[in-house]
């Protein structure tokens, strides 16, 4: 996820939200957030049904994981330059042009008769997630009659609903065929076209931003750092999502049983909302005890062994959710506080550092489905989780290795809106 096309005012210490306060807002916030929620539901969606696809289009695991490479590659390059699209036609069409992409290549995926056109049209939905992510916090806000704080709870809100109910609509349409999910994703991203092309009037005025300003960003050692780190992790944490369906189906056939997209669809459910409860709620309260550093070290460590542990109960369909269920916690707590701390690293505009970082670190999700598959099938079931846990300590050395550039990490707080904006470009992958 990018973060929005303009830099957010820090609010001069607001008392916090009332829930009705949150709850209270225009139409077009509700627009918004309804919207979001479909996005967000999208990351998870098509993870249940990737055996389907496997199995009903005659394709390898390897080659299905690849809906998953297409969506990051495109969804990497379009992070480098939302900011700039944003600053010239206006956050409210680029809202409309992104929700219009998800629209047309979701229900053009539905009717496909390959994976290949499957993999291609992935890609064109990568792209409209990307626009519409990256200008819808700016928007929310924007859009909000009172103070930003109540608008930025009802955000986080539709993040997290978002997260935990994608890959349970992607299991339970996928238990009618593995079409539906791409159909339904159109239908509900339909609504919110029509909702926000109707509903919101009033919208932030973006500042003018370079084309290569995200590009730029990367020659900031301390964004360089951070970005490193991030594509080693999310190796990691796309192994873990695009790659467990086929073991933990391979589990359950295993026991006789047949576990389908419902049944992957429950798992990753819990999984997300794991990753919800604690990018929300617990990542926050972590750094501000710990610090960002000690809490990403920690967290790495503790995401290690928990590849090892992947490895090595492959075959123990409860052991794998179990570890699946617990990955979701501990990557809510990684992607809010990675990219708190890029937020604070550097005195760069937020929202072209994290343009960059975003468009760097969705490189190494792009990576791990189209690596995961062949090293499967080479070797054992085991070894792409080994291969993710070489890869997160990597990505902690070259954190240690570049802490001195991290000076500036935690002389101050994020406000709210920024806050929001961490656990919102941490959660979009």
């Amino acid at each position: 996820m990018t973060a929005p096309a303009t830099e957010l005012a820090a609010p001069s210490a607001p008392a916090a939200p009332t829930l009705r306060e949150a709850f209270h807002q225009p139409k077009a916030v509700w627009a918004i957030a309804f919207a979001a929620t479909v996005s967000f539901m999208g990351i998870g969606l098509v993870d249940p049904i990737l055996p389907a696809i496997s199995t009903q289009l005659e394709a390898t695991p390897s080659q299905a994981m690849l809906l998953f490479t297409s969506y990051l590659v495109v969804t990497a390059i379009a992070m480098f330059f939302t900011s700039w699209l944003a600053a010239r036609v206006g956050v409210k069409r680029t809202l409309l042009v992104g929700l219009a992409l998800v629209v047309l290549f979701a229900a053009l995926a539905a009717t496909a008769g390959s994976v290949t056109e499957i993999i291609g049209l992935r890609a064109g939905w990568g792209l409209g997630n990307a626009l519409f992510i990256s200008t819808a916090l700016a928007a929310i806000v924007g859009a909000t009659a009172g103070p930003s704080g109540g608008a930025i709870i009802l955000y986080e809100t539709a993040l997290g609903i978002g997260m935990a109910l994608g890959p349970l609509l992607g299991g339970l349409l996928g238990s009618v065929s593995w079409r539906a999910p791409f159909a339904g994703t159109a239908v509900l991203m339909g609504i919110g076209f029509l909702a926000i092309a109707v509903l919101l009037q009033k919208e932030p005025r973006p500042a003018p931003v370079a084309p290569t300003a995200a590009l730029r960003a990367l020659a900031h050692p301390a964004l360089r750092t951070l970005a490193l780190t991030a594509v080693f992790y999310n190796v990691a944490f796309f192994i873990l999502l695009a790659y467990s369906p086929f073991p933990l189906e391979a589990a359950a056939a295993a026991h006789g049983l047949e576990f389908g997209a419902l049944g992957i669809g429950g798992v990753f459910f819990g999984w997300g909302i794991g990753l919800a409860i604690t990018s929300v709620l617990v990542a926050p309260v972590l750094t501000r005890r710990l610090g960002l550093i000690p809490t990403l070290l920690g967290t790495l460590g503790l995401l290690t062994v928990l590849m090892l542990a992947l490895a090595a109960v492959h075959s123990s369909m409860t052991a794998l959710i179990v570890l699946i269920v617990i990955g979701g916690l501990l990557l809510g707590i990684m992607n809010t506080a990675l990219t708190e701390t890029v937020m604070e690293a550097t005195d760069l505009p937020r929202g072209v550092a994290s343009s960059a970082y975003s468009g760097v670190r969705f490189l190494g999700g792009a990576i791990a489905p189209a690596v995961a598959g062949p090293l499967a099938a080479a070797t054992s079931a085991g070894a792409p989780y080994l291969l993710a846990a070489a890869s997160i300590v990597v990505g902690m050395v070259v954190l240690v290795s570049g802490r001195r550039h991290l000076s500036a990490v935690g002389q101050h707080h994020l406000s709210a809106a920024q806050e929001a904006q961490a656990i919102t470009v941490g959660d979009e992958g």
